[in-house]
C-alpha cells in the first residue's frame, strides 16, 4: 500500500505549491492562534483556492468554539478537519465535513489502552493521527514516540511527531501507517518550508514502495 504524504502547517502560496509539486496527498493549514504556524482566515483562502484537484486542504483546530469553525468553513475552502484537542466525537461530527481526531502518545504502557479507546470513542472519524505531544497540548513539537507502542488498530493510523527524512522510512516499515504527516522536519524555520528538505522526504517515502 502506497503511504501517503500530509505536509502541515503551510503559510504561504509558495509552500503549498511547493507540496504538491513535490506529490503530497494532502496539506494542512493550522488555525490555533498559539501556534507559529498559525495561518489568518484570508490567506488561508487564497492558499486552499491554489490547490488542484486531488489534493486534500486540511484544516487544523484545537478546542476551538463551534462559531470560529464555522466562520473558517465558510471563507475557506476545506476537504477534512484535524480536531487536535480534547474535542468529542459528538463536537466533531457536526460540521458535516471528514474529520480525523489526533491523540497525544505518551510511553506504551498508556498508549494501547488510550487508542483502543480512543479507536472505539471516535468511530466515526476517518483515521485517528498520532502525534508525540502529551494528550490535549499542541503538535508540531518535532519529537518522535515509541513507535513499537501502538500496536493493533482497527482504523486508518497517520503517523506523525518528529519525522524527517532521516527517520520516515523507518518510522513506515515499523508502523505501515496508512499515512505520515510531516511539518518541522521539512522546514527551515516554523511556518516556512525548505525545498530540499521537502524533496528528500518525499524521496524516502517513494523508497519504501521499492
Amino acid at each position: 500500500m502506497r503511504t501517503r504524504v500530509k505536509i502541515c502547517g503551510i503559510t504561504r502560496l509558495e509552500d503549498a505549491r511547493l507540496a504538491v509539486d513535490a506529490g503530497a496527498d494532502a496539506i494542512g493549514l493550522v488555525f490555533y492562534a498559539k501556534s507559529p504556524r498559525f495561518v489568518a482566515n484570508e490567506q488561508a483562502a487564497e492558499i486552499s483556492r491554489s490547490i488542484p484537484a486531488f489534493v486534500s486542504r486540511v484544516a487544523l483546530f484545537k478546542d476551538a468554539e463551534k462559531q470560529m469553525i464555522e466562520s473558517v468553513l465558510q471563507q475557506v475552502e476545506i476537504d477534512l478537519i484535524q480536531f487536535h484537542g480534547s474535542e468529542s466525537a459528538g463536537f466533531c461530527e457536526q460540521f458535516e465535513r471528514p474529520y480525523i481526531k489526533a491523540l497525544g502518545m505518551k510511553n506504551a504502557e498508556h498508549n494501547m489502552d488510550y487508542l483502543q479507546t480512543s479507536a472505539e470513542n471516535y468511530r466515526s472519524a476517518k483515521a485517528l493521527l498520532l502525534d508525540a505531544h502529551a494528550p490535549g497540548d499542541a503538535g508540531g513539537t518535532g519529537e518522535t514516540f515509541d513507535w513499537t507502542s501502538i500496536g493493533m488498530v482497527t482504523k486508518p493510523i497517520i503517523l506523525a511527531g518528529g519525522l524527517t527524512a532521516e527517520n520516515v522510512k523507518q518510522a513506515v516499515n515499523m508502523v505501515h501507517p496508512y499515512a505520515v504527516d510531516v511539518s518541522s522536519g521539512v522546514e527551515s524555520s516554523p511556518g516556512i518550508k525548505d525545498k530540499a528538505k521537502v524533496t528528500a522526504f518525499m524521496q524516502q517515502i517513494e523508497q519504501v514502495l521499492l
